[in-house]
């Protein structure tokens, strides 16, 4: 009975957690990122947002490298925290720029996703990372 109760820390599970929360966010990102790097691809008529006044393509272009290739570092656990990075700034200007004016609502996912990349950034990837493996040696 004792056992069931226990709330000691566990640092394997703390990174296997990790572990699961890094894959997880990043593929969910990644549903967003794949329709922008289709989209970059076919670059020729780019119909994308400018938040920020860089040109429609080289926003485009940041959002990609962004939610696509950070993401694939990510999942990785290789420069984690450095691809966490971008995807603050990505989700500072989804959030505050770009949905400034709309609802709480609208806002929320991007927040989470901000709230996340910050919680990455501060951890970084754990044990079971390309990050790891790297500073071991």
């Amino acid at each position: 009975m004792k056992a069931m109760f226990n709330t000691s820390y566990s640092q394997n599970l703390f990174h296997l957690w990790l572990f699961v929360y890094r894959v997880t966010l990043s593929i969910f990102m990644l549903t967003h990122g794949l329709p922008k790097l289709k989209m970059l691809m076919s670059w020729h008529d780019v119909q994308f947002i400018d938040p920020i006044g860089l040109g429609p393509l080289f926003s485009l272009i940041l959002v990609v490298f962004a939610e696509f290739f950070c993401s694939v570092l990510i999942i990785l656990g290789l420069a984690t925290r450095f691809a966490a990075i971008p995807l603050i700034i990505t989700m500072l200007v989804a959030v505050f720029i770009f949905h400034g004016s709309h609802p709480f609502d609208v806002k929320e996912v991007g927040l989470l996703y901000l709230l996340s990349y910050i919680t990455l950034l501060i951890t970084g990837a754990g044990r079971l990372s390309f990050d790891y493996l790297i500073r071991k040696k």
